[in-house]
């Protein structure tokens, strides 16, 4: 049952300061999480063919990733990051040299947008709320969430977990279906196929991705 109707349980205006307006991101790193895929690729001495056998990507959309035509969601960038044997922290925001990461609220990451399979529509962007960490297994995210007629389904290793923070999300796993509100999370393996977005215009959550 949809709760669109219904008024969120808790006072979301206690969340504006912590959200902020990931939309005033820097988006001059979008490239980044491309060039940083090619970079790994090849000091592995992996070719865009054998990639693509190794994850199922077609060539031509591999391309596209490395060049920044396309932007990949993050289920796909977990994906690359184990054919490629590495942490997905290192293809999203960098290796870190820090034992610790403090984060202010001004300080966070600059934003990434990532888009549909076409690259013709973004859905969703993100910001990193650890990247200085070394060696990190979990991958700290702010993401804002956009509508999208796209329902990409990921299914990849690890573990996740959502916050709500604002707007109402779309949440499958496996063949079940959840409307979130702000103040509701979930927690999941990754393995079981999933998807995620937007309900209302556009939505915000806490995500923490585990390998």
């Amino acid at each position: 049952m949809s709760k669109e109707e219904k008024l969120p349980h808790i006072n979301v205006d206690y969340f504006e300061d912590l959200t902020g307006n990931i939309d005033n991101g820097d988006y001059g790193r979008v490239e980044d999480v491309g060039k940083r895929i090619r970079m790994l690729r090849e000091e592995r001495n992996i070719s865009v063919e054998d990639l693509s056998d190794l994850t199922g990507f077609s060539v031509d959309r591999l391309r596209d990733i490395e060049s920044g035509k396309i932007s990949p969601q993050l289920g796909t960038v977990m994906k690359l990051s184990k054919a490629l044997d590495a942490a997905v922290g290192r293809l999203v925001s960098g290796t870190g040299d820090k034992l610790y990461s403090i984060t202010r609220k001004n300080d966070r990451k600059p934003v990434t947008r990532s888009s549909s399979k076409s690259g013709k529509r973004s859905v969703y962007s993100y910001m990193s709320l650890a990247p200085e960490v070394k060696g990190r297994h979990m991958e700290a995210l702010m993401v804002q969430l956009e509508q999208s007629p796209d329902n990409e389904i990921s299914i990849h290793n690890g573990e996740e977990f959502i916050f709500v923070l604002d707007g109402i999300v779309d949440l499958s796993i496996g063949k079940e279906v959840f409307d979130l509100e702000p103040g509701d999370s979930a927690y999941y393996l990754s393995t079981t196929s999933h998807s995620i977005r937007a309900k209302t215009e556009k939505a915000t959550i806490l995500a923490v991705l585990y390998e």
